[in-house]
């Protein structure tokens, strides 16, 4: 039976006058879309848009929430408690799900953004109280979250069907964990070497560290960014390559 993979994206982090990203030119490559729910990122009008966008081409659609922190784009770790990261998870998929409503999408699942993303990783705190805001507003929600992380197990607890969801243009580190982005290191800008680095992950159920080392991880999401300079030949040239290696690229829920 032939690998299955989805390609997810963030997306919809325009906003006022700033845009930000090619989402429908990404949209015609990409399975899933991660959409920003106007705190990291995106407004009302984007969040429309957006999920308009991805009905059109029959694409996914999840939310994104983040940390309320446009300025540092969400990527900014900030001393929120468990229980303020459950209320903003709650309110921003909240807001989603009514543009959802309107355009007659049901939502897939919800995946954090940023410096949320990978608090929830580490931190169990967060990631049941992540887990639990998903679970309290729709239990059928799928949840996303690094491969071998706290974010899945507490998604488990609760039942929640979840996905582990890995990067092609991302580094990793010996214990699975991203590369920060702050080192130089951390950003995959070439696609074969993307590519690469996917396929092995697909097929092998592995990923090469940062330092040489080979770990174990394991794949049903790959997620690509769409803030990048060159991010739509990139997911174009990386979806080609994938299929050509036998590898379906098909959202989670088809």
């Amino acid at each position: 039976m032939a690998k299955r993979i989805d390609l997810n994206c963030d997306m919809g982090e325009s906003f006022g006058a700033y845009t930000i990203g090619s989402d429908e030119k990404l949209l015609e490559s990409v399975t899933s879309a991660n959409i920003a729910c106007g705190a990291h990122a995106g407004d009302p009008t984007v969040m429309d848009r957006t999920v308009r966008l991805a009905k059109e081409h029959h694409v996914g659609v999840g939310a994104h929430p983040g940390f309320p922190d446009i300025a540092g784009f969400g990527r900014r770790m900030i001393d929120f408690s468990p229980n303020e990261i459950y209320r903003m998870v709650v309110h921003q998929i909240g807001g989603l799900q009514a543009f959802c409503k309107v355009h007659s999408v049901q939502m897939q699942h919800v995946k954090p953004h940023g410096a949320m993303y990978n608090l929830a990783a580490k931190n169990r705190d967060v990631a049941n109280a992540v887990a639990r805001a998903v679970y309290d507003v729709d239990s059928k929600l799928m949840l996303y979250g690094l491969a071998g992380s706290e974010l899945l197990v507490a998604g488990r607890e609760l039942e929640l069907t979840v996905a582990s969801e890995v990067f092609a243009d991302r580094t990793y580190q010996a214990d699975g964990t991203l590369t920060p982005r702050g080192r130089a290191d951390a950003v995959i800008s070439d696609v074969d070497d993307a590519v690469q680095q996917v396929e092995r992950m697909v097929n092998e159920g592995v990923v090469r560290t940062v330092n040489g080392e080979t770990v174990d991880i394991k794949a049903d999401t790959i997620c690509v960014h769409g803030d990048s300079a060159h991010a739509v030949s990139f997911v174009e040239k990386l979806r080609v390559m994938l299929e050509s290696a036998g590898i379906v690229v098909r959202s989670m829920v088809d």
